[in-house]
């Protein structure tokens, strides 16, 4: 377990990639109309957290920037590219049926979606997409949200958690909500104050 200032963490909302099981990685793609509504819950989430006026640190991908837009409510923001999805190398773009089709070995495993994303050739790898996200954490030096994607968050709420990175995948990956980290555990706002 690790101790960091208290963090929020939001990810997109449901992008028309996430419906379609596709590995976005860099890529992008628009929110959904219900990607737009789970921005909308977050934003009646922040309005209390931004009133203590925290730090706030968004990925420069199109779907986290438009989350923040939403969820945000206007607050100020910096935009951080080492809060960027793992890039997943040759697998970018393809569904998980397209992938698994190819390497029928991998969909034996029951693989959580980091695991595809390690597995992906030419891809980021999971170490040094790990290496990334302990560098933002190093670098807190105050309450902060964070708006990026599903398994940064994962990889991150194991590190502050505690948990091992083989654990990471198999933690929960909610849109719509707030992750609150703080004091080496989570806990899920999803109810307005």
């Amino acid at each position: 377990m690790s101790v960091h200032p208290k963090i929020w963490f939001l990810r997109h909302g449901q992008t028309e990639g996430n419906r379609a099981f596709r590995l976005q990685g860099h890529l992008d793609s628009p929110l959904t109309a219900q990607g737009v509504a789970e921005a909308e819950q977050q934003a009646r989430l922040m309005e209390p957290i931004l009133a203590q006026n925290p730090d706030i640190l968004v990925s420069p991908l199109g779907r986290a920037q438009q989350t923040a837009r939403i969820a945000l409510n206007g607050a100020p923001y910096r935009d951080d590219p080492r809060l960027m999805k793992i890039h997943a190398g040759e697998w970018q773009g393809l569904s998980r049926d397209e992938i698994f089709a190819a390497h029928p070995d991998l969909a034996t495993r029951d693989p959580a979606p980091l695991d595809i994303y390690g597995a992906a050739p030419g891809g980021e790898g999971v170490a040094a997409f790990r290496a990334r996200i302990r560098e933002v954490l190093n670098g807190l030096t105050a309450p902060t949200v964070l708006v990026a994607h599903g398994l940064w968050g994962q990889v991150l709420r194991a590190e502050v958690c505690g948990l091992d990175l083989a654990d990471a995948g198999r933690l929960s990956n909610r849109q719509g909500c707030v992750y609150l980290l703080d004091d080496g555990s989570e806990t899920i706002l999803d109810t307005p104050a």
